[in-house]
């Protein structure tokens, strides 16, 4: 391996370790050798086998080298285009992910329409085909059927795919009704610092689930003498909470009333498929579900998860960083409408279409056009509230829009220990945004933005903000490192080059 190689090789080493906020010391730790081998091995002044690097980046959980991968590893980014034309929102990661945790319900068969192809949703078409599910894309790969057994088999389930997305904590409603005892591996996904599953334990207790967890797996044990005697009271207002208690709640044989639930538009849909499951839910769109379960599900369903609001405001947000006119198609709007307002005190100039229904019958959607604004920071600060606040998963898209807005924009993200600290990426590229503590940053603006070679963060949204940054930046930039952004949007690339951007998929090696 030659010289050149080997330090490109180790600065993609050095980069995704940095990122992963490990000293050399816990690398070494974790691959059983020495801090001076590693030293050596980033410096490039060490030969390294094929097997130490698949080690290296499984330690990291970053794809240093790809084989027989036909997806992209880096992008190229040509910026300072302006987009132009029409895009279509695709459907909802984060419903998509749900809803294939809920096939475990069903006896029967489930088709889902128009599913996003996205890695988090590989990786639970992974898990589940592992413990026995029959999955196949159909209709040239639009739509997704998913056939159950009669026995899952958990002993065989893929941990490593499962390890890879949160999404599988979700499993635990679904299955305290099918076995008395099961194991799930810890839930991975994004890294946003601590993040407690605790929430999800103390709801999914009152259906007499208990867990302990030891060597990186939840130990579970029903009691099924245990059922709900009076309502459930979340701790949290999460979403995946939310779900995990409908999911228990759907076969549990009575009513089930859940309190200080998330409404947010992944849980709706939720509840859309559980309705056409048999399963009664009052209160959709509201803080208390009260559902009317029954004890065996076994039907052949039909359902389409509806658009995805975050990419909306992803593709909304594109357009204003590179001061675009683009109209984006089918807007889940009443997800946005606090986005929109934000965005209309700061001087967005937009203009939406009729209203009509998704392909799911219930949820609101309108064609949205974007024009090139001036924008001015807004009075108050920015920060997030379970749905009908401003999304979560949105904030970090306030951003890059604040950074071309005149004046300082307060950002307050107090939901996730790390997410804030990524936002301060854009510094490379030309914005000033100050970290004022781990949940807050402060952004001045307007910015002139510049080209930048950088790895990509390891949490989804602010790894799309950098890229969208990129596109607004003259000249020519890389994105290093971009799986997570796979994990959540599908095709996301080649999507936006559809509208005028430039951006190419490449690997190093």
């Amino acid at each position: 391996m030659t010289d050149d190689y080997l330090s490109r090789i180790g600065k993609l080493i050095r980069d995704a370790r940095q990122h992963r906020g490990w000293t050399q010391s816990q690398l070494a730790e974790a691959l059983g050798t020495s801090q001076s081998a590693v030293n050596r091995i980033e410096r490039g002044n060490q030969n390294i086998s094929l097997e130490m690097i698949a080690r290296i980046g499984e330690a990291l959980d970053s794809e240093i080298v790809s084989l027989g991968y036909a997806g992209p590893m880096h992008l190229r980014v040509v910026g300072g285009r302006r987009l132009s034309g029409a895009i279509d929102v695709k459907t909802s990661k984060n419903a998509c992910v749900a809803l294939l945790c809920a096939t475990l319900l069903n006896a029967g068969r489930t088709t889902l329409r128009r599913v996003a192809r996205i890695e988090e949703v590989y990786r639970i078409l992974e898990v589940l085909g592992s413990i026995g599910v029959r999955t196949r894309w159909i209709n040239d790969g639009a739509d997704l059927e998913i056939v159950p057994p009669a026995e899952l088999d958990l002993e065989s389930m893929d941990t490593e795919a499962a390890r890879r997305t949160r999404s599988v904590i979700m499993f635990l409603g679904p299955l305290l009704h099918r076995m008395d005892r099961f194991r799930i591996p810890y839930a991975g996904g994004c890294d946003l610092g601590t993040r407690t599953v605790q929430p999800h334990m103390t709801a999914l207790r009152h259906f007499g689930l208990e867990v302990t967890a030891t060597d990186g797996m939840y130990h579970s044990h029903v009691d099924r003498s245990v059922a709900p005697t009076r309502a459930i009271v979340l701790t949290e207002r999460g979403d995946t909470v939310t779900e995990n208690a409908l999911l228990a709640a759907a076969r549990h044989d009575g009513v089930t009333v859940i309190r200080n639930a998330s409404s947010n538009y992944m849980v709706q849909d939720l509840c859309f498929f559980l309705e056409e499951l048999g399963v009664k839910v009052e209160g959709v769109g509201t803080t208390t579900l009260t559902v009317h379960g029954v004890a065996r599900i076994d039907r052949d369903v039909d359902y389409s998860p509806s658009e995805d609001p975050v990419e909306a405001m992803s593709l909304l947000a594109a357009a204003v960083i590179t001061e675009s006119e683009l109209t984006i198609r089918r807007v889940p709007v009443e997800f946005l409408e606090i986005e929109l307002a934000v965005l209309e005190e700061m001087g967005l100039d937009h203009e939406r279409g009729r209203e009509y229904a998704a392909d799911n019958g219930r949820t609101r959607l309108v064609d949205l056009t974007v024009r090139p604004s001036k924008l001015q920071a807004p009075i108050d600060k920015i920060h997030p509230m379970p749905f009908p606040g401003v999304n979560i998963d949105n904030v970090p898209f306030f951003a890059a829009i604040a950074a071309v807005a005149q004046g300082s924009t307060l950002i307050h993200d107090w939901v996730y220990d790390n997410r804030a600290i990524y936002l301060t990426e854009l510094n490379r590229l030309g914005a000033h945004v100050k970290l004022l503590d781990p949940h807050r940053v402060l952004v001045e603006g307007p910015t002139r933005w510049r080209s930048a070679e950088m790895m990509c963060p390891p949490a989804l949204r602010p790894a799309v903000v950098v890229l969208l940054a990129m596109m607004a930046a003259p000249g020519t930039s890389v994105l290093r490192n971009v799986y997570v952004i796979n994990r959540g949007y599908e095709d996301l690339a080649e999507r936006l080059n559809s509208i005028g951007a430039q951006i190419e998929t490449f690997r190093d090696i």
